[in-house]
């Protein structure tokens, strides 16, 4: 991927960040059982990820991102995740963090971030946490936040923080050296994602660092989504498992039997016959029904903010996309046997991620709720809860 901003077209967009993935494609999958032992990227996916250019995938172009439009980094999502869960859990939420930081620094930061060749990595929470104290030239700034995805690899972290009044939170950059990462990633699964906590001890960041109000300087329509900027990762995340178990399951079904002696293989079953054709369709439903919702919030964002109602469709769709990717799984896993609640089997470290990836802010079932009030005229408003 190109280190100056993009002068190409949607599809040739995308054809290169899918033949970024194809090239880094073997190192990952040499490397994610070493990942999972590890409870963060091994090294050698940290350093595959920065070189295919990835990272750039929803930043600005102004800044030499790709800002690839949400169906297509479903693809690009949805084909890491094949590959390793982890690797392309660490890398959706880098791009996003990256991108959105990116849009909201001042030029003066942009200029320090970007001084070298090597695009940063940006990580950390959305979640804010912690205080921050004005002080002479910026902010004294403590605290501590969860679930820092890719943390320990960053070359920044951002960090949303509370005024220590209370009155309003502002976005902080800090470099990586300055934030205690926490050794408390011991998850039930995405356990190669390194998403642990950190802390700022009375750590100083200058006024330029700092965003106080989330102000966009640069960026085109997929800035201007709102929180369906993410609603489309967790969505395809969770469909790529579900499609990855199905996909395993076919693959050993023949020799898979069940019962004792010689036994019947589970692909002569019909019930198991029924749930292979049933859990394609669903799956692919899903996977259609969030292109759709896609397409139109992108469109509604090509001149301002998309509305709050489309918005919350969105993330209420990556809500089902997540319900019936988990559900398919668990119908499927009935007919793995044994074998599947071994550690060394696929089939239980993907149904152990997707029960983690489940209890993410942005695919909590509260977003139904938020629609349905929408559509019922009960609010005009769908706060990420």
């Amino acid at each position: 991927m190109p280190s100056q901003p993009y002068q190409t077209t949607r599809k040739e967009t995308l054809s290169a960040c899918m033949a970024a993935v194809q090239q880094i494609a073997p190192t990952i999958e040499k490397y994610k059982n070493a990942s999972e032992k590890a409870r963060t990227l091994a090294p050698q996916v940290v350093t595959a990820l920065r070189d295919s250019g990835l990272v750039k995938m929803k930043s600005p172009r102004e800044v030499g991102g790709a800002e690839i439009h949400p169906v297509d980094q479903m693809e690009v999502i949805e084909a890491m995740t094949m590959l390793d869960s982890a690797a392309a859990w660490t890398l959706f939420v880098a791009a996003t963090v990256t991108g959105r930081t990116l849009t909201i620094l001042s030029d003066e930061a942009l200029t320090q971030l970007l001084k070298d060749d090597q695009f940063p990595i940006i990580a950390g929470s959305l979640k804010p946490s912690g205080s921050a104290m004005p002080v002479d030239g910026g902010y004294q700034i403590s605290g501590q936040w969860a679930w820092g995805s890719g943390v320990d690899h960053a070359d920044y972290v951002i960090v949303p923080v509370f005024l220590a009044d209370k009155s309003a939170v502002i976005s902080a950059v800090v470099p990586r050296q300055q934030v205690d990462v926490q050794d408390n990633w011991h998850s039930l699964g995405l356990n190669g994602s390194g998403s642990a906590d950190y802390v700022l001890n009375d750590v100083f960041v200058p006024q330029h660092f700092v965003s106080t109000d989330g102000h966009r300087y640069r960026g085109g329509a997929i800035y201007r989504t709102g929180y369906g900027f993410a609603s489309n990762e967790h969505a395809i995340f969770a469909y790529a498992l579900a499609k990855l178990a199905l996909n395993t399951l076919i693959t050993c079904a023949t020799e898979k039997r069940r019962g004792y002696g010689r036994g019947i293989s589970i692909a002569d079953r019909e019930i198991f016959q029924r749930a292979v054709g049933e859990s394609e369709l669903r799956l692919k439903a899903v996977k259609l029904l969030m292109i759709d919702v896609l397409e139109r919030l992108h469109d509604s964002a090509s001149d301002g903010d998309a509305p709050i109602a489309l918005q919350a469709e969105a993330r209420a769709a990556s809500v089902l996309c997540t319900d019936e990717a988990i559900a398919v799984t668990n119908q499927l896993f009935r007919y793995a046997g044994g074998s599947a609640v071994m550690m060394n089997d696929p089939m239980q470290r993907i149904l152990r991620d997707l029960y983690t990836a489940q209890s993410h802010l942005m695919v909590s079932d509260v977003a139904y709720e938020s629609l349905g009030q929408l559509r019922l005229g009960i609010t005009d408003t769908a706060p990420l809860r």
